[in-house]
């Protein structure tokens, strides 16, 4: 099944939104490049995505081995590098957080878990992006 996301931007700042169809989130840029700053830049809804799949994919691996964990806390930042050829290089870190009782042992199986979500999957994957098409 294809992921669908319909954006509609204003001509406020940068302001976007975006929409599944369900539910409706508000992008934007930061003022100092003429945003208005009233929503996340499109890096920090990437580090999003990626951050809801790994704290999730950690709850529902507890859920399926009857681990009893509370919450579970994920920090991701980002930086990318030009290459001197014009392309990027992105490197992204997290660092995660599990509460509850449980051993080193169960904790380092959920975070392994967790790199291995699907959305990093996905991103880390082969990406044909294909030129846009007009709407109209």
């Amino acid at each position: 099944m294809a992921t669908e996301i319909k954006i509609k931007n204003i001509p406020t700042g940068y302001q976007s939104i975006i929409s599944n169809g369900k539910h409706t989130i508000v992008g934007d840029e930061p003022v100092n490049v003429k945003g208005t700053d009233l929503g996340m830049t499109p890096t920090q809804l990437v580090l999003a995505g990626i951050s809801m799949c790994k704290v999730a994919t950690i709850r529902n691996v507890a859920r399926r081995k009857n681990i009893e964990i509370g919450e579970v806390d994920a920090e991701l930042t980002q930086v990318a590098k030009r290459n001197p050829d014009g392309t990027f290089t992105t490197e992204v870190n997290s660092a995660i957080k599990i509460e509850g009782d449980i051993t080193e042992e169960q904790k380092a199986m959920l975070i392994e878990e967790a790199d291995n979500c699907y959305v990093t999957r996905l991103v880390k994957g082969d990406w044909v992006i294909n030129e846009s098409s007009d709407l109209n």
